[in-house]
Parts: structure tokens; C-alpha cells; sequence
């Protein structure tokens, strides 16, 4: 089966991509490294002739709220057409646990508006909702932080390795068209200043962990189960200590 991966070189599609190859499938990473930009619509017929399924990871290089709403609306409404035009049976899109529970939110919004497109569509789909990644535990910290202290609500929070995100990924793709989304977490919540605590410390930064019900998570404030899956939801394998002690630079 050929696979296309739009975002296909970042940090979920690599991975996605090595999955799907060692399955069998003639995955082809898609992204404008390799010449295919879902935003102008550059090289889209050419990358998905024959494909049956489409993946997209792709991700807006920006978080502004215009900008990010424009790249996932622009990119999507492109690519489906592009899909219907090669005759693509599947369309997967992984999507951020919680999005319809924090609307309000500039990223989750532009996620909404994109699943909307997907779900609208004549093209049998699968949504796959994740929960953050441990990857991001810095940037995330970052965003709610001065030079001494990081501040964090005290929410349940239940991230997950970029690894079992693509495991995850992979094997939606590999299968019959869900018309619908499943959830996806990592194996242990915390709660979320909790969490910052453990991770930053383990991390060496300096920066003290404040416990703040105010705190942002990237614009808005988390509501005790917004970041969290409301039902049923696959769980991944990798436990935060195992991840971390894997890592070469994890401070960075």
C-alpha cells in the first residue's frame, strides 16, 4: 500500500514513515524538503499518484492566531482536493486531545476548524487525538515562565513519547478508515505542576515550579480534564523516566 506522509522529515512523520517501511508499505515522506508545500499546493498531484492512504503530521511553523488558523485551514482544504483528484481512500490527521473542550484556544481552534474540513469531506478518514508529547516539555514550560520560575495549574496532564505517537499513527493508517478519531495517551497522568516539577528537576533547570490555577497553556487556562482523554484511549508504552534516560541532550 503507498502511504503518504505529509510532514513527512519532522518529529511524528520520520517516525510514522520508518513504521510503515518496516511493515511492508511504500511509505513516502511528503514536506518542502522534499518538495511538496501543502500551502501553495507545489508537487501534491505528483506525490500522491497511486497513493491509498495520506497521513498528515504536518504542523504550523507558527502559533500566532491567524497564522495558524490560515496554515491548517489553507494546507487542508488543498490537500483533500488533491486527494480527490488521485482518488485517496483514507485521510489521517492527528489532532491534539482536548480540542473541543478549550475551543477557545488559538491552536485548538485551528485544529477544530481542521478536523471540521476532514470530517466534511467525501473521503473516509481517522482522527487521531494525542496528548503532548514529552518532547515539548521545555517549550512548554517555557511558555508560562520567567528567568526563576515556571508557572503550572494544577489539571491532570498525561503526555506521551513521540514514539508511541507514531506507533499509534501507523497503525491507523495501516487499517480500514475509522470515520472518526480514537484518543491517544501516555501511560501515567500526572498532575501538570507535578509533572513540571519532576521533569525540570530531572532536567537540572533551576527555574521553581509555582502551582498557579491561572496558568496558561499557550493562551488559555486548562480546566482540570481539558488535556486529558473524557473516555476511552490507547495508552502508550514508554514511561517519562524511561524516554528521558534515552535522551543525549534532554535539557535542550
Amino acid at each position: 500500500m503507498k502511504i503518504v506522509v505529509i510532514g513527512g522529515t519532522g518529529l511524528i512523520g520520520s517516525k510514522v514513515v520508518a513504521k510503515l517501511g518496516e511493515h511492508g508499505h511504500e511509505a513516502v515522506a511528503a514536506s518542502p524538503n522534499t518538495g511538496v508545500n501543502t500551502l501553495t499546493g507545489e508537487g501534491l498531484a505528483e506525490v500522491l499518484q497511486g497513493a491509498d492512504t495520506v497521513v498528515d503530521v504536518s504542523n504550523s511553523p507558527s502559533f500566532e492566531a491567524k497564522a495558524v488558523m490560515d496554515f491548517f485551514t489553507t494546507s487542508t482544504i488543498n490537500l483533500l482536493e488533491a486527494e480527490t483528484g488521485a482518488g485517496v481512500q483514507h485521510h489521517v490527521a492527528l489532532s491534539v486531545v482536548g480540542t473541543e473542550r478549550m475551543a477557545e484556544n488559538r491552536y485548538f481552534a485551528a485544529k477544530l476548524a481542521q478536523e471540521k474540513l476532514i470530517e466534511e469531506s467525501s473521503i473516509p478518514y481517522s482522527l487521531v487525538h494525542a496528548t503532548q508529547f514529552f518532547e515539548f516539555v521545555k517549550a512548554i514550560a517555557d511558555e508560562d515562565s520567567d528567568e526563576t520560575t515556571v508557572r503550572m495549574a494544577p489539571v491532570a496532564f498525561q503526555p506521551m513519547a513521540a514514539e508511541d505517537v507514531a506507533t499509534a499513527v501507523a497503525r491507523t493508517a495501516s487499517g480500514a478508515p475509522l470515520n472518526g478519531r480514537i484518543d491517544i495517551a501516555g501511560p501515567q497522568e500526572y498532575r501538570m505542576d507535578e509533572f513540571f516539577r519532576k521533569a525540570l528537576a530531572m532536567r537540572h533547570d533551576p527555574r521553581e515550579v509555582v502551582t498557579d490555577p491561572q496558568s496558561t497553556y499557550f493562551g488559555s487556562v486548562p480546566q482540570e480534564r481539558t488535556l486529558v482523554p473524557a473516555g476511552e484511549a490507547t495508552l502508550g508504552a514508554i514511561q517519562y523516566d524511561d524516554w528521558f534516560a534515552t535522551q543525549q541532550n534532554p535539557g535542550k
